[in-house]
């Protein structure tokens, strides 16, 4: 049974990773139908994250290294609290205002990929994975949940910098 668990989460790094990967070189470079970092900022920019540039590059090494870090199981859960915080400032600033359904443009997809990332932080990488070939043992849980707190007051910092709604 261990080992079923060891593929399983393997399969899930993979997934989650190369998923992170392909959407934050869609932002980074304007890769796989991607609108580059011009294109970002500009987004970022009109959500009211500002400065725009810095949001922009920080959420798209985020998703790029947290995407990374969870597909090869390295720093795992340093790379987990990358796309946790991602996948929070979207699900507020994009997602929040249509509700939970992703039909409608709401948060089901980003908590849906949030709590997958959760999980790898949580539960580690498996031994097939880097830190388990390199005997990376950051101490486990508590690297990733102060690691996550750190994520959340980031997060919280990030939304509350917005100007309110109607307003820029």
């Amino acid at each position: 049974m261990e080992t079923l668990t060891n593929i399983g989460l393997l399969v899930l790094r993979v997934v989650l990773g190369l998923i992170f990967v392909g959407h934050g070189t869609q932002k980074l470079f304007g890769w796989f139908g991607g609108h580059g970092m011009a294109g970002h900022t500009a987004f970022m920019d009109k959500l009211g994250l500002r400065p725009a540039r810095l949001f922009a590059a920080v959420s798209a090494l985020g998703e790029t290294l947290g995407g990374l870090g969870v597909l090869a199981g390295l720093l795992t859960p340093l790379a987990a609290c990358g796309i946790i915080g991602t996948m929070a400032v979207a699900a507020i600033t994009v997602h929040w205002a249509n509700g939970f359904w992703n039909h409608e443009g709401g948060v089901e997809y980003p908590v849906v990929l949030a709590v997958q990332a959760f999980v790898i932080g949580l539960a580690g990488p498996g031994p097939y994975s880097f830190d388990g070939v390199l005997g990376i043992g950051l101490p486990a849980p508590w690297t990733f949940l102060a690691a996550l707190a750190l994520t959340a007051l980031t997060v919280a910092a990030t939304v509350t910098r917005r100007p309110p709604q109607g307003r820029s």
